[in-house]
């Protein structure tokens, strides 16, 4: 028998190669799978060559400069990806895997790739610099966060929308802050970092929580952008509210009927068997978090889906002893209460869901949600208990004091004039015809000071009327010759006035219509409102961009990584972040 058979394994009319699983007919014959060793595999031959091992695959090929090389920024990827401490390169297991796939390989020491992701990292700044440089508009987010190592640290990102009316963003920095988090501090290190990035003149609003300190930062005294609170902030506020009426003896409850399940190995194993028995989907248990209110739905949620299987495996005497259970069992009013104020919460999470996207239009959703769940969704239902009623009245009372709806200085901040130039948003159908006119005004007076931006050129003009009829204009038409380019184009010149009425009057497209694409089609049309467009619809409505930095901060942070430098944690987030 041929020792080709060596290297392949049969079945029917077809044989595997054991060496790259390469699938081949076979008709009695061993020269189609010898003349595939021969091209393939050089170094297995039918007298007895190597195994079919990764070692056989790759010992025909040599370890050059340039393999090398690319290997050496597979590595630097892993690194950046995965937030991976970079003594990584000198640990055994990876240097016995490396080893055994490429044996001549050289693994660069701890040194080499420190200083190869500094290169990066300077690299890929100047990049965001560049990118930057042509922005004319943008927003910040801030937020504070403390280390494992207790190092007190400070991110900074910024959003704008570029040239294609896409919603960009980035991580410029996420240093250590020593020195007291005063306002002049915050300030002091927020004017440092615009400058630095070369962003003087061009941010228009700083989004950030409701503390004091940073609130204070962003005074017009301290800086010369607007100053932004986060919606989920306020909201989350306001539900806290309503929670310290009632509430909080329900999640105390629940929460340590929830902390038994999870911490208790038999109770654990009942309730899946008890969910087995009554056919309940096979769900664990939510415990909530204090700085998560939307923890609270999801643990209430799970609760009642699981109420039945939770009361079985309490009711069983030779799983959960007689006091304790008396201990964990939830009173039939808290259940009531749950399940009436599910609905509630629900609704307030899809809120702060929707708000927290980065990827599209956000700060002009602010004000419809608000008053969405002011008048609608936090109003007194007829089947409402007595203790939601409060719930909602509270928060509803909570969230209208935090958002400042019934002050005058509502038309003058970002978020609503962000509304009015969302167009799915400007007719301000929450308003009352006065406020109506008193936001339109608002938007005259900073439009009539407002330049009108590069979208009015003439290659723009063609690009986005050729956008709206979906055809290529040709050039040198007889009847454009004659009529002119703009011809289609409907223009209110440079007066401001005159654009803003045409605009208001226009219909409203559907809820589900991207603003940005909007604007794209439309930017020749109102070209100093598109300026404007670009200014306030960058605003992200949450300071959630900075905050997710802290996550990825904790898995580069950790207890095996306590030595890294302040340095080199910028670096590394600032290289995950920006990818």
């Amino acid at each position: 028998m041929s020792n080709v058979w060596d290297h392949f394994d049969r079945k029917n009319d077809e044989v595997i190669c054991k060496i790259c699983s390469a699938t081949l007919k076979y008709s009695s014959s061993t020269s189609t799978m010898q003349y595939h060793l021969q091209s393939k595999h050089p170094q297995a031959s039918d007298d007895g060559g190597l195994q079919p091992t990764l070692l056989s695959m790759i010992a025909g090929r040599r370890c050059d400069a340039r393999w090398s090389e690319q290997i050496t920024q597979k590595i630097c990827s892993m690194v950046e990806n995965n937030i991976l401490p970079i003594s990584v390169v000198s640990g055994e297991g990876f240097q016995e895997l490396l080893g055994y796939i490429e044996p001549n390989y050289q693994i660069p020491s701890r040194p080499t790739i420190t200083h190869r992701l500094e290169t990066r990292y300077e690299e890929r700044k100047k990049e965001l610099k560049a990118q930057l440089a042509s922005t004319k508009f943008m927003a910040l987010t801030t937020d504070c966060w403390t280390a494992l190592t207790t190092e007190r640290y400070v991110t900074i990102t910024c959003h704008y929308i570029d040239e294609d009316w896409k919603v960009k963003s980035a991580v410029l920095l996420t240093q250590s802050m020593p020195s007291r988090h005063t306002a002049d501090n915050l300030a002091a290190k927020l004017n440092d970092a615009v400058e630095t990035w070369g962003l003087s003149g061009k941010v228009s609003a700083c989004v950030h929580d409701n503390a004091r300190n940073i609130v204070a930062a962003n005074s017009p005294g301290r800086v010369n952008w607007d100053s932004v609170s986060c919606f989920a902030h306020r909201l989350q506020l306001a539900v806290n509210d309503g929670f310290n009426i009632f509430v909080h003896r329900v999640i105390v409850a629940a929460g340590r009927l929830v902390r038994h399940f999870n911490h208790s190995t038999p109770a654990c194993k009942a309730l899946e068997a008890k969910q087995d028995q009554m056919q309940l989907p096979k769900h664990k248990l939510i415990q909530s978090c204090k700085t998560r209110w939307n923890s609270v739905c999801d643990m209430f949620a799970r609760l009642l889906e699981q109420q039945w299987a939770v009361t079985a495996v309490l009711s069983d005497r030779t799983v959960t002893k007689l006091q304790e259970a008396r201990t964990l069992e939830i009173r039939d009013e808290y259940w009531q209460i749950m399940e009436e104020t599910v609905p509630v919460l629900e609704t307030l999470k899809c809120a702060t869901t929707i708000m927290s996207t980065e990827k599209e239009v956000s700060v002009s959703n602010i004000y419809p949600i608000t008053f969405s769940l002011l008048n609608k969704h936090l109003t007194r239902a007829e089947d409402d208990g007595q203790r939601v009623r409060e719930f909602k009245v509270k928060v509803r009372q909570s969230l209208c004091d935090r958002m400042g709806v019934d002050t005058e200085e509502l038309v003058a901040k970002p978020a609503l004039i962000a509304c009015v130039l969302d167009p799915r948003h400007k007719h301000l159908r929450f308003f009352s015809p006065r406020e109506k006119e008193a936001a339109k005004a608002k938007l005259l007076e900073i439009c009539a000071t407002m330049e009108t931006g590069g979208a009015s050129g003439e290659d723009a003009e063609k690009a986005v009327s050729a956008a709206q009829a979906g055809i290529r204009c040709r050039p040198g038409s007889a009847m454009m010759l004659l009529l002119g380019d703009d011809y289609s184009t409907p223009k209110q010149g440079d007066d401001p006035k005159a654009a803003v009425d045409t605009y208001m009057r226009d219909n409203l497209p559907s809820l589900d219509t991207n603003p940005l694409d909007w604007w794209k089609i439309q930017q020749t049309c109102f070209p100093r409102l598109a300026t404007l467009a670009r200014r306030y619809l960058c605003v992200p409505g949450t300071s959630v961009p900075s905050e997710r930095v802290f996550s990825a901060a904790g898995l580069t942070v950790n207890r095996l990584r306590t030595r890294l430098t302040p340095e080199h944690v910028d670096m590394l987030l600032f290289l995950n972040q920006n990818l």
